[in-house]
Order: structure tokens, then C-alpha cells, then sequence
């Protein structure tokens, strides 16, 4: 008989939807060879009385096996250890708390879910390495399965448009590196399609540097596709990621990659992209000059890109997880 695997999942919220989309793609090639269950909270991860709430409502959907998919790592301990796996996506964003929030986010988002799970599973080695540096755990305990890249990502060839090429960046947050890169593009020809909503600072420095850009949000899959395959470089040079999935979405569809020397970039990238110091303006602006005016580097890196994506098909994650399931004792 197959075995059953609840999925917990966070309450759906606009413009989050990362994590339900790569174990959509996981459960996608899971069929028929186990009995999937999606559990999403009621409520969001807010305050006491919120998290009490979802501890009991773990507690009383647990399954078979039972998977926390992410965000919500707290709720581990309500369920039970020996057949209870949690994926964790990043260790940075936690340690931007301070104080007291700092502390108990250390303890319950991350040493209480790790020493509960049965198994903990992480996108990385680097987020691996940095969540042994955080809790003091059996390191067999910790599993690297990286995310798939969906299926919607598939090789589209197009010519490069040298004159004036359309760099693609996606994301605004702190990490993503925007205030290093409107300045690395200033002056270059170029239009910058940047995929996330903006700040009055980040606007106002895109207007003072003069960069030729659009703005969209709230892109739907179909739509991100669209702007990758319109797209000549993808801009991805981070200052930290868990895992950095434009990179491989980009390899897929046969764009070249500018990304960050460190971490999990340089990981997920290996020699399948254009590779920067995220924190030098002047090495930024050098990988974009380098990608438009290089066609044999470019076209090298492209190439690289398809193999690359190879590891991280949708069959390929989905068999480690399914590997994952069979292992863990009910």
C-alpha cells in the first residue's frame, strides 16, 4: 500500500507563493506513488493566539508521514518526531531579527523544529553548513534535496539583442542587491525589467541614476515565463540566498546568468553563470559589460545552463524526496 505524506503548508498570501509552487511540482511527479495530503493553515503566523491555534491544528491533522513544507517550522512540535520531516529554505532571513525576537526565533523556527524532526531536509549544502553552525545536530540528520525547476521552463532560444539587451531582475528585497545594481547599469544601453514592487528609495535611485526600466508585480507563473523569455541577462546577484531559483528557471529557458561568487548562488549556478562580488558595484557592472560583449562567453555559459538544470528536473527531486518517505519508519 503507498504510503500517505501530509503536507503542511502556511496560510496562502498574496505575492508568497515560492514554496507551494516547488512541492506543486514535487507532488506533480509523486503520483501514484504516494498518497498526497495538503494541510494549509487557517490563520497566518502572527501573534500568540495565532500559533497556538495552528499547534492544535497540526496536531490533529497529522498523517501517516507528515511533511512541514516551510515558513511555519514552529509547528513540529505538535507533531510526532519519528515520522515528521521539516524542509527548511534559508538560515539568513532569521538573523535579521534583533534582541529578544532574535532569540526566540533562533529557538523555535529553528533548535526546537531541527532536534524534534525526524529528519530535517534543506535546499543547499551552504544552508546546511550554516544550520549546523546554528544548532548542534547529528549532521545525518540534515538531508540537501535542492528545489526542481518547474516543467514551464523549457529551452527558448532568441537572438540577443547586443544594442540595447533587456536585463531581467527578479525580486526587491534587501537581499536581492538592487541598490548595487541601478548604479552597476547606469550608463550602460540596456532596459532593466525589474520584477518585484519597489520602494520610494529604490525608485528614487533608479531616477537619479537615469535607468531606462519597467516595474511588474504580481506576475502570475505564465507571466514570469514570459519576461524570462523576452529577457537577454538575467540579473540575479543577491547578497544572500537559501537557494536562488531564477538562476536554474534561466538555465532552463536558455538565458545567461549574472549571479553572486558566494553561497548558495555559486552553488546552484556552478559554472553555469556569469559570477560577481554581490558587494562591488564595479564587479557587477564588469560581469554585465563582460555577458553583452562576450558572444562566445555568453553562448558557453548558456550551454553550461542546460546541463546544469539537468539536477534539478522535477523527477530527479521528486525521486529523493520519495526515497526521503520510504526510509522514515511509521
Amino acid at each position: 500500500m503507498k504510503k500517505g505524506v501530509t503536507f503542511f503548508f502556511r496560510k496562502p498570501r498574496k505575492g508568497a507563493f515560492s514554496i507551494e509552487n516547488l512541492f506543486n511540482t514535487v507532488q506533480g511527479q509523486l503520483h501514484g506513488k504516494v498518497r498526497v495530503h495538503n494541510y494549509f493553515m487557517s490563520c497566518h503566523s502572527s501573534g500568540l493566539k495565532n500559533r497556538l491555534r495552528m499547534l492544535r491544528d497540526a496536531a490533529r491533522n497529522k498523517g501517516e508521514l507528515n511533511h512541514v513544507t516551510g515558513d511555519i517550522n514552529f509547528i513540529m512540535v505538535a507533531l510526532p518526531s519519528k515520522n515528521s520531516i521539516l524542509t527548511i529554505h534559508d538560515i539568513e532571513s532569521l538573523e535579521r531579527a534583533g534582541g529578544l525576537s532574535s532569540r526566540i526565533l533562533h529557538y523555535f523556527w529553528l533548535v526546537l523544529p531541527v532536534k524534534v524532526a525526524g529528519k530535517v531536509t534543506v535546499v543547499s549544502q551552504h544552508t546546511k553548513l550554516k544550520l549546523l553552525q546554528k544548532v548542534s545536530v547529528d549532521p545525518e540528520k540534515i538531508v540537501v534535496i535542492p528545489n526542481p525547476v518547474s516543467g514551464i521552463y523549457r529551452y527558448t532560444p532568441k537572438p540577443f539583442l547586443k544594442e540595447k539587451p533587456i536585463l531581467l531582475q527578479i525580486g526587491t528585497k534587501y537581499n536581492k542587491n538592487l541598490e548595487k545594481l541601478i548604479p552597476a547599469v547606469a550608463g550602460l544601453s540596456c532596459r532593466l525589467t525589474i520584477v518585484g514592487k519597489l520602494s520610494l528609495a529604490q525608485r528614487q535611485l533608479l531616477e537619479q541614476h537615469e535607468i531606462d526600466y519597467v516595474n511588474k508585480v504580481d506576475l502570475s507563473n505564465e507571466a514570469l515565463l514570459q519576461e524570462y523569455i523576452q529577457a537577454d541577462i538575467v540579473t540575479f546577484a543577491s547578497t544572500f540566498e537559501g537557494f536562488g531559483m531564477p538562476i536554474i528557471e534561466a538555465n532552463a529557458v536558455g538565458r545567461v546568468v549574472l549571479t553572486s561568487n558566494k553561497g548558495a548562488m555559486s552553488e546552484v549556478a556552478a559554472d553555469a553563470a556569469m559570477l560577481v562580488d554581490p558587494k562591488s558595484v564595479e564587479d557587477i557592472r564588469r560581469g554585465i559589460v563582460e555577458l553583452i560583449q562576450d558572444d562566445q562567453l555568453r553562448e558557453q555559459l548558456i550551454r553550461n545552463g542546460r546541463q546544469n538544470v539537468k539536477k534539478y528536473r522535477p523527477e530527479a527531486i521528486a525521486a529523493r524526496y520519495l526515497a526521503l518517505y520510504e526510509s522514515m519508519s511509521t
